[in-house]
């Protein structure tokens, strides 16, 4: 009897290992997630000795983890997304150095960037870029 039972398991496993599995529908792309559009803006000392970043939308409202999104994006909008032409925030600085490096990439508008420049100090990098890089 414990012959025909496993007999019957054998075939029984033997035929569910035949039947195709049911291919799942393939995803409707309206629903799909987007990739964020947007800025990811860095800020890192000299030589990288340290780093913080955030992600600035600017479209269709300005948000992100930029604490002064309103400002950044106005000042992008302003420049055009060229951030060699911030508008920038002029006030006097020190002839301190220590550099930093900033960097801009994803998108602006729907047009790619990668854009990085280095300052002589933060002083400097607030009088070129304004609220953009103050995070």
């Amino acid at each position: 009897m414990h012959r025909t039972a496993a007999l019957a398991a054998a075939v029984l496993v033997a035929a569910i290992a035949a039947v195709p599995a049911a291919a799942a529908p393939a995803p409707d792309p309206t629903e799909l997630p987007t990739a964020p559009r947007g800025l990811f803006l860095t800020v890192s000392g000299d030589e990288n000795t340290w780093i913080r970043g955030v992600l600035l939308h600017c479209s269709p409202l300005p948000g992100g983890a930029h604490p002064e999104p309103v400002a950044a994006c106005a000042e992008l909008a302003v420049a055009r997304g060229d951030l060699d032409t911030l508008p920038g925030d002029p006030h006097p600085c020190t002839k301190e150095y220590d550099p930093v490096t900033v960097s801009a990439t994803g998108s602006w508008r729907g047009r790619p960037t990668a854009w990085h420049k280095t300052y002589s100090n933060a002083c400097e990098l607030s009088v070129a870029t304004g609220a953009v890089f103050r995070f």
